[in-house]
């Protein structure tokens, strides 16, 4: 398949969060890249340099996840404050404050082009906000699940939550309805594959489930890493023939799509790899962990 599998030399860290980082996520682009921290703080980065461009703080609690928008001019953000913040990334100053979560809230991603944030929370909603609007109110909010809601994607016109209670739930916003799959252990983590045909989904218990994205039927399954206890990430590489996720152990697994074997693996951190997110173009892979230190890998 011709791409390289990161890992094994370190190209620099990204150092500055006091205390665990809980999410790490590259701009549209790949140029830039998002941490997000138990220390309320999110933090802009060039991954090739290793310098921080700047320091997003106003939370009010830790902050679980944060994404820029496809421009790169505002950053979504959210954690265990119960508020989901829109940030202007050059004035780095919050634009909204959106408020409803009745808890923390475990995720949060751009929709409609960056129109629209949807976010996700222990409160078992998930929550659609107009970014064009001045209200803080949300403008669609539906309790899909049974338990905490863990990850949230967006597609077109479908958004993917992935919940503790074992499913995958598809709303779809056009038509009103939704679509529940039931995987059976928790599911910690959702990404959808670049060509727009799968669902890759983390569950507690050290699997990996490949899911077709129209009918829901489980294509592959991925396993040989630790994910007992926490939430962690999973992904696909650029060109959607991998997949990697993180582990308790301190490692970073790649398998193969197609065959699903562990085709590279090696220990990353000392501690748990609670968060990942491979480059748009392949070209590097980052992770982060729990003892503060994020990674930039390269070949």
């Amino acid at each position: 398949m011709g791409e390289t599998l990161h890992g094994g030399a370190s190209r620099g860290r990204l150092l500055g969060h006091q205390g665990p980082v809980l999410a790490v996520r590259f701009t549209a682009n790949g140029e830039y890249c998002l941490t997000a921290g138990k220390d309320r703080t999110v933090r802009l980065w060039n991954p090739a340099t290793c310098l921080c461009i700047k320091a997003y703080e106003g939370h009010g609690n830790e902050v679980r996840e944060a994404q820029a928008s496809p421009d790169n001019s505002r950053i979504c953000s959210a954690g265990g404050d119960r508020q989901v913040f829109l940030w202007d990334v050059a004035r780095a100053r919050t634009v909204r404050r959106f408020r409803g979560h009745d808890a923390a809230v475990n995720a949060v991603c751009f929709g409609a082009g960056g129109a629209v944030v949807v976010s996700g929370g222990y409160d078992q909603a998930v929550k659609a906000w107009d970014c064009r609007s001045q209200s803080i109110d949300a403008i669609q909010s539906v309790t899909c699940c049974r338990d905490s809601v863990t990850s949230v994607a967006v597609e077109g016109a479908a958004i993917y939550a992935a919940s503790v209670d074992g499913t995958v739930v598809t709303l779809d916003v056009r038509m009103g309805r939704s679509v529940v799959d039931t995987l059976g252990p928790p599911v910690v983590c959702l990404r959808p594959s670049h060509d727009g045909k799968s669902l890759l989904a983390a569950c507690l218990g050290g699997s990996l489930r490949l899911l077709d994205r129209g009918s829901g039927a489980a294509l592959a399954r991925y396993a040989g890493h630790i994910n007992d206890a926490v939430k962690l990430d999973c992904d696909f590489t650029s060109t959607d023939a991998y997949v990697v996720a993180g582990s308790e152990d301190g490692c970073v697994y790649y398998w193969d799509l197609v065959s699903a074997n562990i085709v590279k693996s090696w220990k990353a951190h000392g501690s748990t790899v609670c968060s990942l997110a491979c480059h748009p173009r392949g070209e590097m892979l980052l992770s982060a962990a729990v003892d503060g230190v994020c990674e930039v890998w390269q070949g």
